[in-house]
Parts: C-alpha cells; sequence; structure tokens
C-alpha cells in the first residue's frame, strides 16, 4: 500500500483494531511528501536520514554494516530479505551502521548453517528501526526519478503531517563531514597473513570496511589502520610502502582535511590506492570537482569498464557523490597527467582515476567486497605491484 490519504488513528488504538499479535503499524516518509505505509520491523521507534536503494540480491548484512551507510534510509530492492540470518563473521564494522532499513518480505526464519541469529531479532537488539511490507518497487522508481531525499521512519508517532515536519528539518546529506564519525579513535594494525609482511600500508580510514585490511593482508601486507583525521606525517611516519584511503560517509567537499593530509603523500612519493570515498579524496587533491549523483550507485551488480583495455567487470558499489573528470584524454594537474581508468556502464558515470606521472590510483566501487563479485580484486594486486615499483626505485630490492 502506498500513498496515505488519510490521517491514521493513533498508535493505540491501530493496534486495537489490528487486533492482539498483529504486526504494529508504521509509516516511512519521504521528503517530498509522499509516504508509505507498512509495518514496523526490528526496533520499535523513529529514524531519520537519507533514503537510498541497494539493488543487490545478497550481502544485505555487509550492507546493513558497510561504514559508508552511516546516516540513510537503506532501502532493498531484492523483495525477499533475512533468509540465511546474520552471524558474528560477516559484520563489516563493530555495529550496525544504517539509520533504518526497509524491506518487502522479511524472511520468518533464517535457514542457513552459519546464521546466529534473525535479521528482525538483530535490528532490534541494535536500537535499529525497519519497515516490511513497503511497495519496495514503487519506492525505488520514486527515488529514481526524484533522486535521493530525506525520510523518516516511525512506528511510534504516525501522524503524517508531524512526520514530514520532522523529516524537512533533519540534516542533508550534501555538507555532511561523516568520515570522523564512523572512523576509529586509536590507530590499529592487522598484521600480515604470511607471518613476515612484504609490504607495510598506511590505511586512512574514512569509514573502512573490515574485509579491505584483511583483502592486503592477505596478500603480505601490514596494514597500519589510523584515523580519518590523521596527518602526512602521521602516515608517513609509518615508512609506509603506500597509503591507503578507505570508502566512507558524507560529501567528500566537506574533507578538507583527509585532501591535505593525500597532498602531503602525493609530494612525498609515497604509492596511493584509494577506493570509493577515497576516490573522490584522491580527485579533489588532483584539483577535479566532485558532485552528487541523482540516486546513487548502490548494490553488488553495477558493470563498470576499463578504458584502456575494454574489460567489463561486474563490481559492488555504495556511493552517491561522483567526480566530473574528462571521460577520454588526459588531464593536467598539480601531480602531472591524468587519465580516467574506469567508466559505469548504466550511465558514464567516472569510476576510477590513474595518475601517469606519480604513483597513485583510485577506483569508485569495492575489490574488497565480501558477499561478491570478485570481478575487482586483483587491484590490491595492482597497488602490491605499485608498492614494489617503489621499492625498487628507491634500491631496496
Amino acid at each position: 500500500m502506498t500513498g496515505l490519504d488519510r490521517q491514521p488513528a493513533p498508535p493505540e488504538r491501530e493496534q486495537a483494531r489490528r487486533g492482539p499479535g498483529a504486526p504494529r503499524r508504521a509509516v516511512l516518509m519521504l521528503e517530498d511528501g509522499r509516504s508509505f505505509a507498512g509495518d514496523a520491523f526490528g526496533s520499535v521507534g523513529e529514524a531519520f536520514g537519507e533514503a537510498v536503494f541497494s539493488t543487490g540480491m545478497t550481502g544485505y548484512q555487509e550492507t546493513l554494516t558497510d561504514p559508508s551507510f552511516h546516516r540513510q534510509v537503506v532501502i532493498m530492492t531484492a523483495p525477499h530479505i533475512g533468509n540465511t540470518g546474520v552471524n558474528d563473521t560477516d559484520y563489516e564494522s563493530d555495529r550496525i551502521q544504517v539509520a533504518g532499513f526497509v524491506v518487502r518480505d522479511p524472511s520468518r526464519l533464517a535457514s542457513n548453517w552459519r546464521a546466529q541469529r534473525t535479521l528482525d531479532d538483530e535490528l532490534e537488539n541494535a536500537g535499529v528501526v525497519g519497515i516490511s511490507g513497503v511497495d519496495t518497487r514503487a519506492l525505488t522508481r520514486h527515488l529514481r526519478e526524484r533522486g535521493a531525499m530525506r525520510c523518516g521512519v516511525s512506528s511510534t508517532d504516525t501522524d503524517l503531517d508531524s512526520l514530514l515536519d520532522r523529516v524537512r528539518a533533519s540534516p542533508e546529506m550534501v555538507g555532511a563531514d561523516l568520515a570522523p564519525e564512523v572512523s576509529t579513535d586509536q590507530p590499529y594494525v592487522v598484521e600480515a597473513r604470511s607471518g613476515l609482511p612484504v609490504f607495510t600500508v598506511a590505511a586512512l580510514d574514512l569509514g573502512i570496511k573490515r574485509n579491505t585490511p584483511l583483502s592486503m593482508a592477505a596478500l603480505g601486507c601490514e596494514v597500519h589502520v589510523l584515523p580519518a583525521r590523521s596527518t602526512a606525517a602521521e602516515l608517513l611516519a609509518l615508512s609506509p610502502d603506500g597509503v591507503f584511503l578507505s570508502n566512507g560517509p558524507g560529501d567528500p567537499a566537506r574533507a578538507d582535511y583527509a585532501v591535505e593530509t593525500l597532498t602531503g603523500v602525493l609530494e612525498a612519493g609515497v604509492p596511493v590506492f584509494g577506493i570509493c570515498f577515497g576516490n573522490q579524496v584522491l580527485a579533489r587533491a588532483l584539483g577535479f570537482e566532485t558532485y552528487k549523483l541523482t540516486y546513487g550507485h548502490r548494490g553488488v551488480n553495477q558493470p563498470v569498464a576499463d578504458t584502456r583495455t575494454g574489460r567489463i567487470a561486474v563490481t559492488s558499489h555504495n556511493h552517491g557523490f561522483a567526480v566530473r573528470a574528462p571521460l577520454t584524454g588526459t588531464t593536467d594537474t598539480p601531480y602531472g597527467r591524468v587519465e580516467v581508468s574506469h567508466v559505469a556502464l548504466n550511465d558514464d558515470v567516472v569510476e576510477g582515476l590513474t595518475c601517469l606521472d606519480v604513483p597513485a590510483f583510485s577506483v569508485q566501487f569495492h575489490p574488497e567486497a565480501a558477499p561478491g563479485p570478485h570481478d575487482a580484486q586483483g587491484l590490491f594486486d595492482r597497488f602490491c605491484g605499485l608498492m614494489a615499483a617503489g621499492r625498487r626505485k628507491r634500491g631496496e630490492g
């Protein structure tokens, strides 16, 4: 049911009308005034954030715990969510990061040998407000036509006018500096899996996912993860073979501290690899602009083309902002020539940059994707190759 056209009864009266044991009523209200009715899912309460949709058929636990979804209400376009339950292993951070969660048909039970809890219980225990029974196809079409916008989900105060007022009073994503809110407070180290490390990597945590340093550790990297506001001097004090810039939430135009840090790293000539938010930070350090996409790319089924080889990879995305740069040719920047390395096949959005005169490159997608796909995982090998070349240049073997 979509588009409520009457004022609902108070929650207590509505619940009494539904009868004992019936799901509690909930409402999703969009910033433009369109509303969707459903049932409470997860924690009872209300939540506000940017309404975005994810097109992945799987990986809902990784989505929920991805710091890049901080302050966003995520709509799953796949209709059936929760059938494999939740486990402790697949968390991409230390908590559920989404502001709210929207599904059409939640699984009635968890059926998987790795499942430890149900999705509904996990959301309730984490205090995350959700809504089920929503026509997510209609909701997604609306966001594709009108663009991502603020929304509210409530299973307490379902008065439409009141909820709309609170949605419009909530903060917008443009201009939001969110990376420090999800970054680590203290530096920590992920040891190389091979024993003795082959490379030392300094990773700037702008909202890093757990599988990212693990992917580098599997290739023999000792990864030092530092807080978002770390300086170039703090990163370079580790004598790293390379610097990694992670994914993260918010508007890259507000991350001047990360751009300043990166310029110091580029001037030192240390190899750089950035993904997602890190791609946008590198772009801004090179002098490119970033802008907000109409509805963004989110899901594990996004096709991307390598501009040099024409090879197509199906990749995992989670970004609402993008880089503005020429899709062909090279651009002169303060750090030499730069070319666009990858392009999204659905809409020609820039999906990667390669510096031709300094050792730096970045992509807008996720090569570490835990639920898959794994088409882009070789980019970590490329980073290792860049670090090895840097060592040879320094005469270190």
